[in-house]
């Protein structure tokens, strides 16, 4: 397969070029103009450039990529060493930030929901589209909701209410999200999950009855690039491996 097909498909399938985001989504590093292995990952970290290499991959595609608002464009110490790293190997670097967080299918957040088995029913009105959702469970509580995400994600979360709290209407936002609380108070959802969490998110969820679980950012957001490389694997029949480097955080 071709690197301009691959990338065109990509945007077009995530509707990249329509979002407004804090980095540049498609291509920020090129190699190779043919790709025939790719390995997906959440964060284009030193550690899963070397596993590409390591693999034979010619190409990575990531949810955390590089280039971001605000960051110091030099490439010096570790940006150097990870980007020395692609171009000596001639290896393209794929990012897709938002786009893959609010895709309907592919998305970390479709995603979370199907493994914690969420029915989705709207998004809720922040922009972009899909970056916060909503959803229903079967009647639940917030403790079996915790013991769900413990054995999904493999992750022991972050749980703020009563474990006892009857639960059934949920708003979530993978990553950092957190801040996205007060649109899931507002809609009178029961919970909010999202990854990450602030000091006065624990505060707005005491006050304000709304329970409140913070799984993970990089928890979170394993899904959404991994159901990406499983989807390019059955349309294309390339050879894609999803890595994943663990990150507490």
């Amino acid at each position: 397969m071709q690197r301009q097909e691959l990338l065109n498909y990509l945007n077009d399938t995530l509707c990249a070029d329509s979002i407004h985001d804090y980095c540049p989504n498609g291509l920020q590093i090129e190699g190779t103009q043919t790709v025939q292995k790719i390995t997906t990952g959440v964060t284009a970290s030193q550690a899963l450039i070397d596993a590409a290499i390591a693999n034979g991959s010619d190409t990575i595609i990531v949810h955390h990529g590089y280039f971001w608002k605000g960051e110091s464009p030099v490439l010096t110490g570790m940006k150097a060493k990870r980007i020395k790293a692609l171009l000596v190997n001639d290896i393209n670097l794929f990012g897709y930030h938002l786009p893959l967080d609010v895709h309907p299918e592919l998305g970390n957040n479709a995603q979370l929901a199907k493994l914690l088995g969420i029915t989705v029913t709207h998004n809720l009105a922040v922009k972009p589209d899909g970056v916060v959702k909503a959803g229903l469970v079967e009647t639940s509580t917030l403790g079996a909701m915790a013991q769900t995400i413990t054995q999904q994600l493999q992750r022991e979360p972050l749980v703020i209410g009563e474990l006892n709290k009857p639960i059934e209407t949920i708003a979530w936002c993978t990553g950092g999200g957190q801040g996205y609380i007060e649109a899931a108070a507002e809609a009178g959802m029961d919970l909010f999950i999202s990854g990450e969490v602030s000091e006065q998110t624990v505060h707005f969820a005491r006050e304000n009855d709304i329970a409140f679980i913070a799984a993970g950012h990089h928890a979170t957001e394993r899904y959404g690039v991994k159901a990406l490389g499983e989807h390019l694997a059955q349309q294309f029949a390339l050879d894609v491996c999803f890595i994943d480097i663990d990150n507490p955080a």
